[in-house]
């Protein structure tokens, strides 16, 4: 088993390129690697699985390189994730919002804090979830309850996400990550082929979804070129309500 922490406590683990590049990387040899069976993905401290992308990095970005932006980060992470022939829990420690819950919901499973919030808050900085939340919270949850989520950008608690099926399990703060090993020790168990194919088979129940993460990258990619997503950044960075026009 390998633990993956991701460091930047002082941003709460917010993804940035290199960030994104440094698990691609280090994903990549996991599964590579034939001594290593599973993985748990996790954040470092106490406050963050992951809260977010780095806003600043990407508050100038035009269209074209936010569509290259949801692009890279889906083909060499997000899907790497999701499609792993391993297990992968995720062991959410604190707040899972934007890219930091799509990352979450890439993996096969989902361990969380008693005192966790997640969300995927980009209406309220005029984008869209870029990294599959459209797609694979709607898997999860259903139609009704990702709508819901996705359309007011409100975080929800630890609590009502193992009701709507968001998460596996829901455990006091201290526990996170004994339990996430303990769900992996479990898996490792049993035949790693086995579990590889069960993988690639419940998966398959989505493989006409491809449209719709296409039509995500173009959608998120068009959030680019509005006024409403300039005025949505500068309002989150100088930390005032926005006041968007739809433009």
């Amino acid at each position: 088993m390998l633990r993956v922490t991701i460091n930047r406590e002082t941003k709460l683990n917010a993804l940035n390129r290199e960030t994104l590049s440094e698990l691609h990387q280090v994903i990549r040899e996991a599964l590579e690697n034939d001594d290593i069976w599973g993985l748990v993905l996790t954040g470092a401290g106490e406050k963050a699985f992951v809260a977010g992308a780095d806003i600043l990095e990407f508050s100038s970005f035009t269209k074209e390189e936010g569509f290259a932006l949801a692009k890279t980060g889906q083909t060499q992470v997000f899907d790497l994730l999701y499609h792993a022939p391993k297990p992968i829990i995720a062991a959410i420690n604190g707040y899972a919002l934007g890219g930091g819950l799509e990352l979450a919901l890439a993996c096969h499973l989902r361990v969380v804090s008693d005192t966790a919030k997640l969300g995927l808050p980009e209406v309220s900085l005029g984008l869209i979830p870029g990294y599959g939340g459209t797609q694979r919270l709607t898997q999860l949850v259903g139609r009704g309850q990702a709508m819901e989520m996705i359309l007011t950008g409100d975080m929800i608690t630890a609590e009502k996400a193992l009701q709507i099926g968001l998460v596996n399990y829901i455990v006091p703060a201290e526990e996170v990550q004994d339990k996430a090993s303990a769900l992996l020790n479990q898996i490792l168990k049993r035949s790693p082929a086995a579990v590889a194919s069960a993988v690639k088979a419940i998966n398959g129940a989505w493989a006409h979804a491809e449209e719709g993460f296409a039509l995500e990258m173009k959608e998120f990619a068009k959030c680019f070129g509005t006024s409403d997503f300039k005025e949505g950044v500068k309002a989150f960075l100088e930390k005032r309500n926005p006041n968007f026009r739809n433009e």
